[in-house]
C-alpha cells in the first residue's frame, strides 16, 4: 500500500509539471484545430454567428481560381527548394565531414542563419534583392551588361523572377539540415569505410554505396519537414512582395490569412485550411510509401 501510494504520488507530481504543456496543447493546438473544421462548414466572419452551409465551402474552392494558382506557387516552390536544399545541405555536410580544421567554426557560421528571426530575414533579402541598389544586382550588373548586354532583373516586382527569388532565398537556412546531416554522417561506423577502401572504393564510391544509405532515414526526415515547411511558407512572401505580382508569389498560407483577417471569410478560410491539411498529410504519406524498401535502419532484417 505505502508503494502504491508513493507510485502515485509521482504521478500527480508528473502531471503537475506536464500540465502547462498539456493545456498549451489543448488551447492553442487542439481546440483550433477541431474548431477549424467545424467552422469550415459555416460561413462565420466573426462579426456575425456562424452559419452552417453544409459542403459549400468546399465546392467553392474546387471553383477558386486564386486557390488553384496558390497552390500552383506552393507546389513550384517546394518542387525546386526541397531538392536544392537537400543537395546542398547534404554537400555541405560531407565537406564539414571531410575538413579538419576549423569545423566548429563553419559549423556555427552555417547555423547561424537559423537563429536570425525570419522577419529579419525577409527584410535582409527585401535589400539584397532591391532592383535599383541592391547588392545582387550590384554583382550581377557587370557581367550582364558585359558578356549578354541585359540588365539585371527586377526580382521581387517581376513575375517570371519573384517566386525564383524565395526559392534562391531559401538557401540560405539550410545550416539546421546541415549540423542534422553532419551529425549522423559522423556516426557511421568507421569500418564500413575501411572496408570500401579495401574493395578500391574512391571518395565518391563510398559516398554513394556507404555514406547516402547510412544516412537515408535522416534524408526522409528532412525531406518531410522541408515538404511541411513548404507549405506554411508566410512570412517571406508577404514581408517581401505581399503575394507578388500578378499574385506570382501568393502562397496558400499567405491566401489563407487574406481570407481570415482581410476579407474577413473565416469559415471559408477555415475550408482552406483543412484542404491545405489534407495536401500536407497526402504528401507526407507518399513520401514516406516511396521511401519504403529504400531506407536503410540499422538492425532491420534484410
Amino acid at each position: 500500500m505505502a508503494m502504491g501510494g508513493r507510485q502515485r504520488r509521482r504521478n500527480m507530481v508528473g502531471l503537475l509539471f506536464v500540465s502547462p504543456w498539456i493545456c498549451g496543447l489543448g488551447l492553442f493546438i487542439l481546440y483550433p484545430f477541431f474548431a477549424s473544421i467545424l467552422y469550415g462548414f459555416t460561413d462565420y466572419s466573426v462579426l456575425r454567428d456562424p452559419e452552417f452551409v453544409g459542403t459549400d465551402n468546399y465546392a467553392g474552392i474546387a471553383a477558386d481560381p486564386i486557390f488553384w494558382q496558390s497552390l500552383k506557387v506552393v507546389l513550384v516552390f517546394a518542387a525546386f527548394s526541397i531538392p536544392l536544399g537537400v543537395v546542398t545541405a547534404l554537400s555541405l555536410s560531407i565537406m564539414l565531414d571531410a575538413g579538419k580544421r576549423g569545423v566548429s567554426i563553419y559549423r556555427a557560421i552555417f547555423y547561424l542563419p537559423q537563429l536570425v528571426p525570419t522577419v529579419v530575414v525577409a527584410i535582409l533579402w527585401t535589400w539584397l534583392f532591391n532592383a535599383e541598389f541592391g547588392l545582387v544586382n550590384h554583382i550581377l550588373r557587370w557581367p550582364l551588361q558585359t558578356f549578354f548586354g541585359a540588365r539585371p532583373p527586377g526580382w521581387l516586382a517581376s513575375t517570371s523572377w519573384a517566386l525564383p527569388a524565395l526559392v534562391f532565398m531559401s538557401m540560405w537556412q539550410v545550416g539546421q539540415m546541415t549540423i542534422i546531416y553532419l551529425a549522423k554522417i559522423q556516426d557511421v561506423p568507421q569500418d564500413l569505410y575501411e572496408a570500401a577502401a579495401l574493395d578500391g572504393a574512391g571518395f565518391w564510391s563510398k559516398t554513394w554505396n556507404v555514406t547516402l544509405p547510412q544516412i537515408s532515414p535522416i534524408i526522409l526526415f528532412n525531406v518531410v519537414m522541408a515538404i511541411i515547411g513548404c507549405f506554411q511558407v508566410f512570412t517571406e512572401p508577404y514581408i517581401m512582395t505581399g503575394g507578388g505580382p500578378a499574385r506570382a508569389t501568393h502562397f496558400l498560407s499567405l491566401y489563407i490569412y487574406k481570407l481570415a483577417f482581410e476579407e474577413y471569410r473565416m469559415g471559408y478560410a477555415c475550408a482552406v485550411a483543412l484542404v491545405l491539411f489534407l495536401i500536407i498529410l497526402g504528401l507526407t504519406m507518399l513520401a514516406l510509401r516511396a521511401a519504403r524498401g529504400r531506407v536503410y535502419y540499422a538492425g532491420e532484417e534484410a
